[in-house]
């Protein structure tokens, strides 16, 4: 599948890979957050001081990835910041597979929810 088709079924989440080809090579999956996507699971959690920002994110990924994809933890980093979500690594198979896993989770609100009453505020 191209990154084109790949980031359609992304979407609103981009992977975008850098210098690939190379030993350099980088991918990362990021959710800017100007919108207001899946807010509503976030403010389910409000009181205790998730905004659905780019750390909330973070804790809901680490939950995620800690339960749906143990083999994965040490092969990702995260570089997110308050309007930003991102997830990275040198490793561009391990994105991907984050980035599908993810993202599925996401479209299903009750399995996103659960996942988040576990995390922790970062």
């Amino acid at each position: 599948m191209s990154y084109e088709d790949l980031n359609k079924q992304l979407e609103p989440f981009k992977l975008m890979v850098f210098d690939e080809g190379t030993e350099d090579v980088w991918a990362t999956l990021v959710l800017w957050l100007n919108e207001d996507y899946k807010q509503n699971v976030f403010d389910t959690r409000q009181e205790e001081g998730f905004l659905g920002n780019g750390y909330d994110w973070n804790s809901l990924a680490t939950v995620f990835l800690e339960e749906k994809m143990p083999e994965l933890v040490d092969a990702l980093s995260f570089d997110s910041e308050a309007g930003l979500f991102s997830i990275g690594s040198e490793d561009v198979e391990a994105v991907k597979k984050f980035a599908v896993g993810f993202k599925a989770m996401c479209d299903d609100e009750s399995e996103m929810t659960d996942l988040l009453s576990r995390a922790i505020l970062d």
